[in-house]
């Protein structure tokens, strides 16, 4: 079992990001804190728990005395021994301090929001830090962790030289995992509102196919569509969606998915704050749970366990989804009782999956 913790609250709202947020508010936080521990007590069963990721907005916009708060909290689970333990921080709030008393509570993952190198790419999404604080701060957190994920965004500028120049500064770094994303313009954002639009799709691709090659030339296993770890640092958090397993999600807008059943969180500060956690909750029939297991599984590399998907759902998976067409074409292959798409493919790999369904 694994538990995801929403904290909403950020120092600064970026201009791309549509995430469940808002501005630190120091009235908020020890009133949250208190109904995120209510609704803990409420559901959790006492599970067995492998990983634990805290994430936001920004977990480490909080103070040093709310921050412990937050993790005495996690007292409440039953930790299993070798658990993952995440929270993701930005560059420009993490400190000696922090870093000091998230140790002390057993977090042994960081997931840092560096989104790029580049001073002027910086600026333009909102973030609060510069090239060199990258640095500083990064060699701070390996002072205290080796398990540490950098988040990067491309396709921001159809400048290549900025993608080649994030991609070498991160390497210098030399941490295990790095998660790259496509710059989307999602509704709701100030990027949205004020009518930036995307790179061509022919220049994004050029990116993403030169972020592979430079990784995995580097020794980096691209595991999963968007991320990529040196041998042993995968997410193991992240697996467990990919893999379509239960976990528990606790805070604002939080989703859960626990047997078959997906529960999603309010939005509402104000109602999670007066006790009103829930939003609303759908059991999901065997179809969708195997949509789900496809559209999930097939984002990671080695794709999807055939055996697995027969056990889950007591047929096998060509029986419900015609795929000759989609192996006879190269689109998506067999290996040693996986299901996965073509490497070559993988930048397309929503229409594939589109075509899985039709």
């Amino acid at each position: 079992m694994s538990i995801y913790i929403h904290i909403p609250f950020c120092n600064n709202i970026c201009t791309y990001c549509d995430f469940c947020k808002l501005i630190y508010n120091k009235k908020y936080i020890s009133k949250y804190l208190d109904n995120l521990e209510k609704e803990i007590k409420e559901r959790y069963k006492g599970e067995i728990i492998k990983t634990i990721y805290i994430g936001g907005g920004t977990p480490t916009s909080l103070d040093e005395e709310e921050l412990t708060a937050l993790l005495k909290i996690i007292k409440l689970f039953n930790l299993c021994d070798n658990y993952e333990f995440t929270v993701e921080g930005n560059i420009d709030s993490i400190t000696n301090t922090k870093l000091e008393i998230m140790q002390e509570y057993g977090v042994n993952r960081i997931s840092l929001g560096v989104e790029s190198f580049n001073d002027n790419i910086i600026k333009f999404l909102g973030r609060k830090h510069t090239r060199k604080e990258v640095f500083t701060k990064v060699n701070l957190v390996k002072k205290f962790f080796t398990n540490i994920n950098i988040d990067l965004i491309y396709a921001v500028s159809d400048d290549i030289n900025i993608v080649e120049n994030d991609i070498n500064d991160f390497l210098k770094l030399n941490i295990p995992h790095i998660s790259v994303y496509s710059l989307i313009i999602e509704d709701n954002t100030f990027l949205k509102v004020q009518g930036f639009k995307n790179i061509s799709e022919d220049i994004d691709y050029e990116m993403y196919k030169y972020i592979e090659k430079k990784l995995e030339s580097k020794g980096y296993i691209h595991y999963e569509i968007s991320n990529y770890a040196q041998k042993g640092y995968e997410s193991k958090h992240n697996l467990v969606y990919w893999n379509n397993d239960n976990y528990y999600g606790f805070g604002l807008s939080s989703t859960s998915y626990l047997n078959n059943i997906r529960r999603v969180n309010t939005r509402n500060l104000h109602a999670y704050l007066n006790g009103f956690y829930f939003y609303y909750e759908e059991e999901e029939d065997i179809n969708i749970r195997m949509e789900n297991e496809i559209m999930l599984g097939l984002r990671k590399i080695e794709g999807i366990n055939l055996k697995v998907f027969r056990d889950r759902y007591n047929i096998n998976l060509e029986e419900v989804y015609d795929i000759e067409f989609l192996l006879k074409e190269g689109y998506l292959l067999k290996d040693d009782n996986y299901l996965k798409i073509a490497k070559k493919y993988l930048y397309v790999s929503n229409e594939i999956i589109v075509k899985i369904f039709n």
